[in-house]
């Protein structure tokens, strides 16, 4: 087995920037509510509590998902950046039940706002600073792989759009001089939270149970073609690959031909692990291969993989 490493430490100092803005943002919007008394921007003022805390989940997360493998987790600890994501996925769907009631209740009421101008102001400064926030955090995970991030910079992208809704409602009140519209525009965005909370569980279901990338699938398995048609190696079976974070273990049975010395056999199958890192670059993949010979009892599935149930990529 070998492995190739490359630690950056890209992750603090953007998570950092996130909690501190956490901050900013529900002080920002708390002041904005008491001057108002809107019921969109006390919506979006509760939404930002639970992205507080949710967001010291995802620091905490992110912390103890880079600690290195120990003996009780030889695997490391990656895993619970999903759980991380599952966690702030079920804190925003809290927080636009939160948004529906408050909007509900206003609108049974009767929906009183003040001072617009002053509101329309705070809240839009403080969306402009999520939207950089959040694609910062997007494009960081994206680059790095870090479902921690992507999920932390989706929903401060979805605080900037439940901002930017606010706006919008208290903009066509100003407008109109219809004050109701203030609740209703409120009840729109809780339902785009909620959508926006959904992927970020589904991923998080699809990383705990390491649901197969069919990309990556096809990808790893042409490799393994390829090297196949170059006579690297005779044949193959029992793949099997798993992928948390930018870590990706691939297990593989290797044939080789009869007579072929163990060391050539292993140099033949470094090249192919070899070429399996060049496929993932800026991923840590950890390559482990069982070598055969040609004649091996499962040969007639592995050397044509392809056309072989036992020569199927999944995960373990």
């Amino acid at each position: 087995m070998h492995q190739h490493t490359t630690e950056t430490d890209y992750q603090r100092p953007v998570m950092m920037a996130s909690l501190a803005v956490a901050f900013l943002m529900l002080g920002g919007k708390t002041y904005a509510w008491l001057l108002t008394g809107s019921a969109a921007i006390l919506s979006d003022a509760l939404e930002s509590v639970v992205h507080l805390f949710a967001t010291g989940f995802a620091a905490f997360s992110l912390w103890y998902s880079t600690q290195p493998a120990d003996e009780q987790h030889p695997y490391g600890h990656g895993k619970v950046a999903y759980f991380s994501s599952g966690f702030e996925g079920a804190l925003i769907t809290i927080a636009a039940l939160s948004i529906m009631y408050t909007a509900i209740v206003d609108i049974m009421r009767g929906p009183e706002v003040e001072q617009i101008g002053a509101g329309l102001l705070i809240t839009g400064g403080l969306a402009l600073v999520n939207l950089v926030l959040g694609l910062t955090l997007v494009y960081t995970g994206k680059k790095h792989n870090s479902i921690v991030l992507r999920a932390n910079g989706h929903h401060v992208l979805t605080d900037m759009w439940t901002s930017a809704g606010v706006i919008v409602g208290l903009f066509l009140v100003h407008l109109t001089g219809i004050v109701l519209l203030d609740p209703i525009v409120a009840i729109f965005l809780a339902l785009n939270i909620m959508w926006t909370a959904g992927k970020l569980m589904k991923d998080s279901w699809n990383g705990l149970m390491e649901t197969a990338d069919p990309e990556e699938t096809s990808r790893i398995v042409t490799l393994l073609n390829e090297a196949l048609e170059k006579d690297i190696i005779q044949g193959y079976h029992q793949l099997r690959y798993r992928r948390v974070l930018d870590r990706i273990w691939i297990e593989v049975h290797l044939l080789f031909r009869e007579g072929l010395s163990i060391t050539d056999a292993h140099d033949e199958s470094h090249r192919v692990e070899d070429a399996l890192h060049r496929l993932f670059p800026g991923d840590r993949v950890i390559f482990t291969a069982h070598l055969e010979p040609e004649h091996h009892d499962d040969a007639h599935a592995a050397r044509y993989p392809e056309h072989g149930e036992d020569s199927l990529p999944r995960n373990s």
